[in-house]
């Protein structure tokens, strides 16, 4: 993977791919997501009977997006339980403080 005149030469399966490197782009974020992309393919490859490209590179679209989905539920189950947690504490509090005598000076 090199880059030459802004565009990234990435490897993925054993083909070359030309990406246009924006300069706002992280050359070494393409290339992680592009090594990712490569390992999930073999891993896809050496595991299936598929044999073309295309149906290993459909097989590891769909792994990498059920890890997305997973990723993400998991994600809105923390976020759920911490809102639900935040909101209990709040309610404690808000207890807590009405209950007491209020301070004058």
């Amino acid at each position: 993977m090199e880059q030459e005149g802004g565009i990234l030469k990435i490897n993925i399966y054993g083909t070359e791919y030309p990406i246009r490197n924006d300069t706002d782009s992280d050359p070494e974020y393409i290339r992680t997501v592009a090594d990712y992309v490569d390992k999930k393919m073999r891993e896809i490859d050496s595991a299936t009977q598929a044999k073309s490209s295309l149906k290993v590179a459909i097989l590891a679209a769909l792994n990498i997006a059920d890890e997305l989905y997973q990723e993400r539920e998991s994600k809105e189950n923390f976020v759920s339980q911490m809102s639900g947690k935040l909101k209990n504490l709040s309610d404690s509090l808000d207890k807590q403080l009405a209950s007491e005598p209020e301070v004058t000076g």
